[in-house]
């Protein structure tokens, strides 16, 4: 697929002027990101606004102790501005952004995003509705890690990739659910042999296969 044809798919396209349609056809590109590769740090120049071709990436903080802190994962179809940060000036915390699976992003560059942001109403609101859900999503992790039992947090985390996937077969090792649930690969690996004692799960080598989805839900609800 082309540039003309790939740009079409930015949430905010339709709100764009014609000059700065041909702009940013002369200036986003694509860039692919293997399994575990790091996508962008707060640290890092600025990457500018992105938007998920395929794939999957994760936001992350890390602790005084080395933890790893999972804020939001985003899939094909999801647009980011947290690696925008030196547009938008209310990003103020350190995160680090990595590949998941093998991603293609497609990248606003910082300036042209900046730009537009800067002239474009809609955009700007755009960016900004986007900042407050990803905001959403951070205090719901919390949310989760602070007051739900992990039983339940696992639930909730192999629900959720059901329902991305449409897959019943969670190809993922303990350590990336650790990650992904904010959590410890021992407590991870622990959990899932319950589940898997209760007939909710079949564990095989780096992959879960949800068996009883039903009551995993039901679980994930409480």
């Amino acid at each position: 697929m082309d540039k003309a044809e790939l740009i079409k798919k930015l949430p905010f396209y339709d709100r764009l002027t014609a000059r700065e349609k041909d702009v940013l056809l002369s200036r986003v590109y694509t860039k692919t990101f293997l399994k575990g590769e790091t996508v962008h740090r707060s640290e890092a120049e600025c990457l500018g606004m992105i938007y998920v071709l395929s794939g999957e990436l994760r936001t992350y903080i890390l602790s005084d102790e080395g933890r790893e802190v999972t804020l939001f994962r985003i899939w094909e179809g999801d647009a980011c501005v947290t690696s925008a940060s030196c547009v938008i000036s209310e990003i103020t915390f350190d995160t680090f952004m990595v590949a998941e699976e093998e991603a293609t992003l497609l990248i606003v560059p910082s300036n042209i995003f900046s730009e537009i942001v800067e002239h474009n109403i809609y955009v700007r609101c755009f960016a900004y509705e986007l900042l407050a859900e990803k905001f959403s999503d951070v205090m719901w992790s919390f949310q989760q890690i602070l007051f739900k039992k992990f039983d339940v947090r696992l639930a909730v985390y192999l629900t959720e990739e059901y329902n991305v996937t449409g897959n019943a077969e969670i190809r993922k090792t303990h350590e990336q659910i650790a990650k992904q649930t904010s959590s410890a690969r021992e407590v991870v690996t622990r959990m899932l042999k319950r589940f898997s004692d209760a007939g909710l799960v079949e564990l095989t080598r780096n992959s879960v296969l949800l068996k009883d989805i039903d009551r995993i839900k039901a679980l994930a609800s409480e």
